[in-house]
């Protein structure tokens, strides 16, 4: 029988107080989590909050972009992590279409999250497009996680994934999203695949904590998903460092195992009745 991990509480955390690390040596430090296993261990590690991401369409799913992943499917998964989580809080990313139709829609999904899988915040993608529909989610007072840069859900106009904020042009945008963002009631803001430079400069600029992703260092924290990091997916993305490589071991070990099978070395006399 396998045993549960620890049921034992962690001290309270919320997404109010990363507000107070902005510019601090402590680095906010998050990750993605889809499921209550993968939850519950991340839960007994140094991390600030969790991420329900949209990415589980790929990393779960195998779709080969975040856009078919629904409503439904992404609540299910936040409840399984929620589970998991015990006190670290967890933020639900918003799927495609879930939140760009209306400001009530936006709502109404937001909501959802909270009540039915019992999420801390919500994540939204976009710049000016979505400004109406973080002012009222936030109005609510649900805490909402901005998104500038690269954004995934983006990736058929924008042909692909492309590291943003390269050109002035392209440089200007994002700023004026940030600050649109910033001043729309968002608690912090991811960069994705930006220079470092710029992710460092607007860092400087903006009152709220950035969250860097393929966006260097300077950035007031780090979120990756926790696949790439374990070496899940290899090879790694540019932007990941390999902490573990899972995929190679678990190979290693399940041929270990099919090996033995053939053999008729398991199951030993030790591994049975």
């Amino acid at each position: 029988m396998t045993a549960l991990p620890s049921q034992q509480p962690t001290p309270a955390r919320s997404l109010a107080a990363l507000a107070a690390r902005k510019h601090g040596a402590d680095k906010i430090v998050a990750l993605t989590a889809y499921d209550w296993l993968t939850a519950s261990w991340l839960a007994d590690c140094p991390l600030d909050f969790l991420l329900v991401g949209d990415s589980l369409a790929n990393v779960i799913a195998g779709h080969r972009s975040t856009l078919p992943v629904t409503m439904d499917e992404m609540i299910y998964h936040t409840r399984m992590v929620v589970r998991g989580a015990r006190s670290l809080p967890v933020v639900a990313d918003m799927p495609f279409l879930s939140y760009e139709i209306s400001p009530d829609d936006a709502l109404r999904n937001a909501g959802r999250f909270i009540k039915e899988a019992g999420a801390d915040g919500v994540k939204i993608e976009g710049g000016m497009d979505v400004i109406p529909a973080v002012e009222k989610i936030v109005r609510a007072h649900i805490p909402v996680l901005g998104h500038v840069g690269l954004k995934p859900q983006s990736v058929l106009q924008l042909g692909g994934y492309k590291v943003q904020a390269r050109s002035p042009q392209s440089a200007d945008a994002v700023r004026a999203e940030a600050l649109a963002l910033q001043d729309a009631g968002v608690f912090a803001l991811v960069l994705e695949c930006v220079p470092r430079a710029f992710a460092r400069q607007l860092t400087n600029e903006l009152k709220i904590p950035t969250i860097g992703i393929g966006a260097g260092n300077a950035c007031d924290g780090q979120i990756l998903v926790t696949h790439d990091l374990l070496g899940w997916f290899e090879p790694p993305k540019k932007f990941v460092k390999l902490y573990a490589h899972f995929r190679a071991d678990a190979v290693r070990a399940v041929s270990a195992f099919a090996r033995d099978v053939r053999a008729g070395s398991f199951p030993s006399p030790r591994h049975s009745f």
